[in-house]
């Protein structure tokens, strides 16, 4: 008697052929889930117009002694919010600028020989890349303009993980049942028919979706060898001014998954990019991130936090990552509070109520718990009237809003006209949502840069994983793989023996 196992993964099927004697075949175990601890670095920085030069030294802003897994870098205003960037083309060359920065303050322990070679730097990479693709600029005149300047996307590419490492879709497998359902022939060479839509990358239409999307790079070997590439760029996505980042580390990037980009403009008109936000959804092993890079309304009169407070919602309501993949239970979900851990950042703008001459009195004695009882973020998450459900970290540094130029004093201690001083407040915020989140550190930077000072956190994030039975696997492979088994005709047909074999 011999047992034949349908391969269904929510229950087993047998059915008995007397007289034969084949293999049996287990059916797929339900994985086991292993918990794993990220530690993921979060900055966000208003750079308030001025395009970085290359001395910019970045590595205490990335704190990159501390060896996060994954870097999280948002910026506000790296353009003017001039009407030209605004309302016509948004210059992309400062946000080429940043990542050369970030990726040489990432790398630079492994990558100080490669700045000082003029063949390997990303910046020689990038006008070889240029020159090659000189004829094919002439060709396509609606493209001109866009190739004169220093050229996002191709830096980017060069800078990005090998796509083929990035999966358009991780879901677990036990997730597609209904695709495991139809395998029926023994002759089938693949253990489960996954979709194929799943595993092509996403098309965008867009010069901008295309400027952020993960795409295989030309020369993809920079990001193959340990001595050469620690941390990979495998996403990134501006909107005029508003410019987010992320950076893996590279043994992690087989197991990102979903990169899906979405934009919402709250600017003028309520439309328009010199305000809003820039997200980032992706999926880490089958757990599921949003990164939101947001620059809410600006204004400190009576009233403007009602604003702030509209942004928010309407950047809740307004963004829809597109669904990527066809499983049946996707682990990429369509809207920001539907992911597993959600990490908000930006200047969101949000001031404190007291006058200047008051506030200006408590940070004289370094109070700086008196004037956080004003912030009007704190009041109106405490209200129930935004942010709905994110958490943030106490604060223990001084107000990151305004500063003169090059300078550690605020405004207001230099301005004479009362119209254009400003009261110094915490702008710059970095929220999150979710379980399986732990702050480590929340702090400011002391660059003096721009007239707002960084902020940077540093978070201890829970990742779920699937632990598969090899041995199952194995066995299951073995057994319906043409490649690795023959089953012959006459092997299934009872022998007869005769007395003379005895």
């Amino acid at each position: 008697m011999v047992l034949i196992y349908y391969l269904i993964p929510e229950r087993q099927t047998s059915v008995s052929i007397e007289g034969l004697n084949l293999s049996t075949f287990e059916p797929p175990m339900a994985p086991a889930i292993e918990i794993q601890k990220l530690r993921i670095f979060v900055a966000t920085w208003n750079v308030g117009g001025t395009t970085p030069t290359q001395g910019l030294n970045l590595e205490d802003f990335l704190q990159v002694e501390g060896c996060s897994d994954i870097y999280v870098c948002g910026f506000q205003e790296i353009v003017p919010l001039s009407a030209g960037n605004v309302l016509v083309v948004e210059d992309n060359e400062p946000a080429a600028k940043w990542l050369a920065l970030i990726y040489h303050a990432l790398n630079k322990p492994c990558n100080d020989s490669i700045y000082s070679s003029s063949d390997t730097s990303p910046g020689s990479r990038l006008q070889k890349s240029n020159n090659n693709n000189n004829s094919k600029e002439v060709k396509s005149p609606s493209s001109l303009n866009f190739f004169q300047k220093p050229n996002l996307k191709l830096l980017s590419r060069n800078l990005r993980a090998d796509s083929a490492l990035l999966k358009a879709c991780n879901c677990p497998l036990e997730s597609r049942a209904r695709e495991w359902r139809r395998i029926r022939k023994i002759s089938d060479r693949t253990m489960c028919k996954l979709d194929t839509d799943c595993l092509k990358p996403h098309s965008h239409g867009s010069i901008e979706e295309l400027l952020s999307v993960v795409e295989l790079p030309d020369d993809s070997s920079h990001c193959s060898s340990p001595s050469e590439m620690s941390y990979c760029l495998v996403a990134s996505k501006q909107m005029v001014g508003i410019f987010l980042s992320i950076w893996v580390r590279k043994d992690l990037v087989p197991h990102i998954g979903h990169l899906r980009f979405s934009s919402v403009g709250r600017g003028i008109m309520g439309c328009f990019g010199n305000k809003g936000c820039t997200s980032i959804s992706m999926t880490v092993h089958n757990t599921s991130f949003c990164f939101v890079c947001s620059h809410l309304a600006s204004g400190e009169k009576e009233g403007d936090e009602l604003k702030r407070n509209a942004d928010v919602a309407e950047i809740l309501k307004s963004t829809q990552f597109h669904k990527i993949c066809k499983s049946p239970n996707p682990i990429a979900p369509e809207r920001i509070i539907d992911h597993d851990r959600v990490i908000w950042l930006g200047d969101l703008n949000y001031r404190v109520s007291l006058s200047y001459e008051e506030t200006r009195v408590l940070l004289e004695d370094n109070d700086w718990d008196s004037l956080l009882e004003k912030d009007q973020l704190n009041k109106e998450r405490e209200a129930g009237r935004t942010f709905s459900g994110f958490s943030e970290g106490r604060i223990f540094f001084a107000p990151t809003y305004k500063y003169s130029h090059n300078s550690d004093n605020y405004a207001g201690e230099t301005v004479k006209s009362k119209k254009k001083r400003r009261t110094p407040a915490w702008c710059d915020r970095i929220l999150w949502r979710g379980n399986g989140i732990e702050q480590l550190s929340y702090i400011r930077g002391e660059s003096r840069f721009s007239d707002h000072r960084p902020v940077c956190a540093v978070f201890s994030v829970e990742v779920e994983k699937d632990v598969v039975n090899k041995i199952s696997i194995n066995r299951l492979r073995k057994g319906f793989s043409c490649a690795n088994q023959k089953f012959e005709y006459e092997d299934c047909i009872p022998q007869r023996h005769s007395f003379y074999d005895y």
